[in-house]
């Protein structure tokens, strides 16, 4: 008999801010709910030859990516990674291993036992690991040549040593894995964790994304397949805008969303709060092109349809719809209508909000901040908005959530994350 997965613990790093000890991540959902922008000009390297100028960086505590907006909400690293880690890992490690101590300590787990920790694992996914660690190092090699090439260079850049970092600090001895999926990586991870803990493998699982990709190789390389905005370089606040007639492309994002997973009766047990229950999840391949969904939407219909199954519920039981809304021109509408298939007749009262268009586009930290907001809306009943959303592209019956929140009841909700290759993964999670 499988048994219950459930949420106990939230950590965010995020453009809009970062969980502050003491303080959790409150601060960073006003601002969702505010409709604030993450979005900044590049500041942090050189952008002058690059026709895409702009990106939702994390606020630095040192006024850089925008922290002096954020205020208490920026960044410091210092807070929950020594010094001299932070000159061996990259920041997608970084922002990782961050997450990880703010939903430990939400959870209030973070003074495990021996025998607890041999059933806790960690299961944290990037969708491109140590990109701007590989870039700085490759121009080392050529310039410098191989003698000053760091001996951290391997450690600090592959994707799964979130998870062997994480292991290690917290002493995590359960399954240690980690999930590449492109943009679908955080609902991937979540769902494979949740299911380790269902099947019994481990009754404590550490799960999400992380990404720290905005650096100068990054934002050339998605440029030149076309992929992000170029419209709004004077105006980065306005760049990510789902479902608006002016969308031209996604405006990349950083940071890290996780997750605690805890078997069911352990949690209430110990007397958690119980943020709600992960009840379906569903996978699905479109087998149809490297970058573009496949037009008719079937391959994310599928893999809605199916968390819908195995959570055993109707499409007129959702409430809220975090969709995977990137701001480009095909992937918003073919992702609408093939919500509109599935919820054919249920959508009265149906929300469904892009919070990319405060955040960016956080690639494989995307839909672990994603279903972090979506338990949060299902928390207070309140869905968030979609900002910019002003000169809408295609008509629609379902509730966009336009420029600003939508207060309702939500029990359960339904969070999408699609990725390059075709790969396709959502989630369901309910209250309890």
């Amino acid at each position: 008999m499988l048994r219950r997965a459930v949420v106990t613990g939230l950590g965010l790093v995020t453009p809009l801010g970062a969980g502050v000890k003491g303080k959790g991540i409150e601060g960073v959902w006003q601002r969702i709910l505010n409709g604030d922008s993450g979005a900044n000009k590049i500041e942090s390297f050189d952008v002058s030859d690059l026709p895409c100028k702009i990106a939702a960086q994390v606020p630095r505590a040192n006024g850089t990516g925008g922290g002096a907006k954020a205020g208490e909400l920026a960044f410091n690293p210092d807070d929950w990674v020594s010094s001299k880690e932070q000159r061996r890992i990259d920041s997608f490690i970084i922002f990782g291993m961050a997450a990880v101590e703010m939903a430990l300590q939400d959870a209030g787990l973070d003074q495990l036992t021996e025998a607890e920790k041999e059933r806790a694992g960690v299961m944290i996914g990037s969708g491109i690991g140590g990109l701007e660690t590989i870039e700085l190092t490759a121009n080392t090699l050529y310039g410098k040549g191989p003698r000053k090439v760091s001996p951290f260079f391997i450690t600090s850049a592959l994707i799964n040593l979130v998870s062997g970092n994480v292991s290690i600090k917290h002493g995590l001895k359960g399954p240690n894995h980690s999930v590449v999926t492109a943009c679908a990586t955080g609902v991937h991870a979540i769902g494979d964790a949740a299911r380790l803990v269902s099947l019994g493998d481990a009754d404590i699982m550490v799960a999400g994304g992380t990404e720290a990709s905005v650096c100068r190789l990054g934002i050339a390389g998605f440029a030149a397949c076309k992929a992000l905005t170029t419209a709004f370089n004077e105006e980065p606040e306005k760049a990510s805008r789902p479902y608006d007639k002016d969308r031209d492309g996604f405006l990349m994002g950083e940071g890290s969303g996780i997750v605690i997973i805890e078997e069911y009766e352990r949690a209430r047990a110990r007397g958690a709060n119980i943020y709600g229950e992960i009840i379906g999840y569903g996978m699905s391949g479109d087998a149809y092109h490297i970058t573009a969904p496949a037009e008719d939407g079937d391959g994310g219909y599928r893999a809605m349809k199916a968390a819908l199954e195995r959570a055993g519920l109707a499409p007129g039981d959702i409430d809220y719809v975090n969709a995977h809304g990137t701001s480009t021109p095909k992937g918003d509408e073919i992702e609408l209508r093939a919500v509109e298939k599935l919820f054919a007749g249920a959508t009265d009262g149906l929300v469904m909000s892009s919070t990319k268009s405060c955040t960016g586009h956080l690639l494989g930290a995307a839909g672990a901040i994603e279903a972090i907001f979506s338990i949060l809306a299902m928390r207070d009943n309140v869905a968030p908005p979609t900002i910019n959303l002003d000169n809408p592209s295609v008509e629609t019956a379902i509730n966009l959530a336009a420029n600003k929140k939508v207060e309702k009841n939500i029990s359960a909700v339904l969070s999408n994350s699609f990725g390059f290759g075709g790969t396709n993964a959502s989630i369901v999670m309910r209250e309890i």
